[in-house]
């Protein structure tokens, strides 16, 4: 078993660090090598968005390098303005029609066995995008056939509808991150709500019984360990399989500021506890993100035809 925290931990949060200067762990080489060129030459021919690129993930240079990807749906300018995220924000313009298309012709050019699609919030669509991602989903099948498919979708305001659309084109697995614990949300990301998110992970499978979902927390931001466990219960009480935890990092200076790193044995005891409580999988590190590991998660825990 991990080291648990201390009475003092506790009440703080951890024990903050030097924040002007990232902790060993939390460093990873620039971006580089065939694969990675290849891979971002391919983004920019079919005229899509990865948010690999739009949020700058810490692990682009590993993903690509395995010429795996998240691509980025529904445009890349989003209707919310999350103090964490640096996706642009905005009016977005109209719809791609043939955007679901070329992602699977990107899926299918990269022989991908495990696709991961994402997209912005679109608040301005009377179903927040939920069709997109179903003819994506549907085209990803006609194109690649035995490619697994994860969408990691918006909260679409907890209705029903949109997820309905969502869950009936059978992804394998259901992906939505509640980002951060439920005292956070008005300064972090004042546009969601935690029932919402609370309620998409709940109605995902009684719409689809055959779905694994998955979720995941960012640390750093201000939140007490044990809310990060409260909100782990929770998740595991509406029958989340997978847990992602990682470290959250500042963009810019104008987004929310790291209140402090959280060390290496932390999160290896958040996993611990995370099994504990019955997740199938728990991925739990300073650079983990959403999306790292998923074809092994998918290849492992989604049910085989």
């Amino acid at each position: 078993m991990g080291q648990d925290l201390t009475a003092a931990e506790k009440a703080t949060g951890g024990v903050a660090g030097d924040l002007k200067r990232r902790p060993p762990w939390i460093r990873v080489r620039a971006p580089a090598g065939e694969s990675y060129h290849w891979l971002k030459r391919l983004v920019k021919a079919k005229g899509l968005h990865t948010v690999c690129e739009e949020a700058h993930c810490p692990n682009i240079g590993e993903c690509w390098a395995n010429r795996t990807a998240t691509f980025l749906i529904l445009g890349n300018t989003c209707t919310r303005n999350c103090r964490f995220c640096d996706v642009q924000t905005g009016r977005p313009g109209p719809l791609d029609p043939d955007e679901a298309y070329r992602v699977a012709q990107a899926v299918q050019a990269m022989g991908l066995k495990h696709a991961v699609i994402t997209s912005v919030d679109r608040d301005d669509l009377p179903d927040g995008g939920a069709s997109v991602f179903g003819a994506v989903i549907r085209h990803i099948r006609e194109l690649q056939p035995g490619c697994s498919v994860e969408v990691l979708i918006p909260d679409f305001r907890g209705r029903n509808g949109p997820l309905r659309t969502v869950m009936e084109a059978q992804p394998e697995i259901l992906n939505h991150n509640i980002e951060t614990v439920p005292r956070l949300f008005a300064p972090i990301q004042p546009q969601c709500r935690y029932e919402w998110s609370l309620n998409v992970l709940r109605n995902a499978k009684a719409l689809w019984s055959g779905a694994v979902t998955k979720s995941g927390l960012m640390v750093g931001l201000g939140e007490h360990i044990d809310e990060v466990l409260e909100v782990m219960r929770e998740l595991r009480s509406v029958d989340v399989d997978i847990l992602t935890l990682g470290q959250y990092l500042q963009p810019s200076r104008q987004h929310a500021p790291i209140v402090r790193y959280y060390e290496p044995r932390e999160f290896v005891m958040l996993e611990e506890r995370g099994y504990e409580m019955g997740f199938r999988w728990v991925e739990s590190g300073p650079l983990v993100r959403s999306s790292y590991n998923a074809e092994a998660q998918a290849h492992l825990l989604s049910p085989q035809p």
